[in-house]
């Protein structure tokens, strides 16, 4: 195991996304037999406690090989229905696949409006979240069949960072038809060496970055965009082959595969700028000393029953202080729920929520995930 690399052991929650060009074998069309490669790895890794997203792209590649294309077309309508089409054999395949070591999937479809919307951006978090705490395995691809131009990711290197970010993961895994990034392409130049280790985000790497394939909107740049993006909430990044054999597990283990990105500060310095950049305080909650105490001492999620007081308007996923009895403030965090709402359960306990409100969202003001300490 190299040095650098200890730190992948202690890995609970990941990301892995493998790229289109993997999934179609190059076009050829959806590749069953190392889907399933791929599915028992994440199997394993399951099996072990860990817990796993899978991003996949391929539903407009699979679509165009359905369909007889031999090239990507450019009308966003017409790859909106390849995709339609491509979807439906991809989430097949996934299905039967991760059914044959006894795990259940959940197909997740996103835009970046799901992502930028605070409220839907927490829907999303607590349906994966609970996904997760299931033992489903979450298939996220893009929403290609709706989403337009203007609202689109990029490409699924950067959703799969999001994801990253999103649920906190400490590692974002991209799997695709390179080794890792080389000092230069390794296609026009014999002397290019692969990057074994670097920091993400930093200047230097995307110089060396090529473009990208036929089949994706990706290519190594995008990759390291993606990692820069991902570090923003502290995540490290592996780029790796993907036809690498039992490439996920031995990733996980500290081998030297690939080219490993680790942020540039440390995994709570960077997820309290991460938070903090995301919107401007739009209120304030009064907790009680105990409520104040417990997350000093214990970092844990704040409940509405420690709460005395609601000040300000806001709405759920919105940027919120908390203050102790004499004013000062102890974390600030997104809500839960709407101030209106935050104003009627405080005090109570979690499971008097529904009774007051005719719905629970979440047992808790504040998730310990989405709170940092002042």
């Amino acid at each position: 195991m190299h040095e650098l690399r200890q730190a992948l052991t202690h890995v609970n929650r990941c990301v892995v996304k493998i790229g289109s060009a993997l999934l179609t074998n190059h076009g050829q069309g959806l590749d069953a037999v190392a889907i399933g490669g791929w599915v028992s790895q994440i199997a394993a890794l399951h099996a072990r406690g860990l817990q796993v997203v899978l991003v996949s792209s391929g539903a407009v590649a699979a679509g165009m090989q359905r369909l007889g294309y031999r090239s990507r077309p450019h009308a966003l309508h017409e790859l909106q229905a390849i995709a339609a089409v491509g979807q439906m054999g991809l989430v097949q395949v996934y299905e039967s696949e991760f059914q044959h070591h006894g795990l259940h999937t959940a197909q997740v479809l996103l835009t970046h409006d799901d992502l930028s919307s605070r409220e839907r951006h927490l829907n999303a978090r607590s349906t994966l979240r609970t996904l997760l705490g299931l033992g489903v395995i979450p298939v996220i691809n893009e929403n290609d069949t709706v989403a337009t131009e203007e609202i689109r990711f990029s490409d699924n290197d950067t959703l799969a960072s999001l994801v990253t970010n999103l649920l906190e993961a400490e590692l974002l895994v991209i799997l695709t038809d390179q080794t890792g990034l080389f000092t230069a392409d390794p296609r026009d130049n014999p002397q290019a060496v692969l990057v074994n280790e670097g920091v993400a985000g930093d200047p230097a790497l995307e110089a060396m970055a090529g473009g990208s394939g036929l089949l994706g909107r990706g290519g190594m740049r995008t990759k390291l965009h993606a990692a820069a993006k991902a570090a923003r909430s502290g995540a490290a990044t592996v780029i790796a082959w993907g036809r690498e054999p039992e490439v996920l597990p031995r990733i996980l283990a500290g081998e030297r595969i690939g080219t490993y990105l680790v942020p540039a500060e440390e995994r709570m310095a960077a997820r309290k700028r991460w938070l903090a950049d995301q919107v401007e305080v739009r209120g304030r909650l009064q907790l009680d000393a105990g409520a104040a105490r417990v997350l000093r001492e214990a970092g844990r999620s704040l409940l509405p029953v420690g709460v005395q007081a609601v000040e300000g308007s806001f709405q759920r996923g919105e940027l919120v202080v908390c203050v102790d009895p004499e004013g000062r403030e102890v974390a600030r965090g997104l809500v839960n729920y709407a101030s209106d709402e935050a104003a009627r359960i405080i005090g109570r306990t979690s499971s008097q929520i529904e009774s007051v409100l005719g719905y629970i969202g979440e047992p808790e003001l504040i998730h310990r995930d989405n709170l940092v300490l002042a």
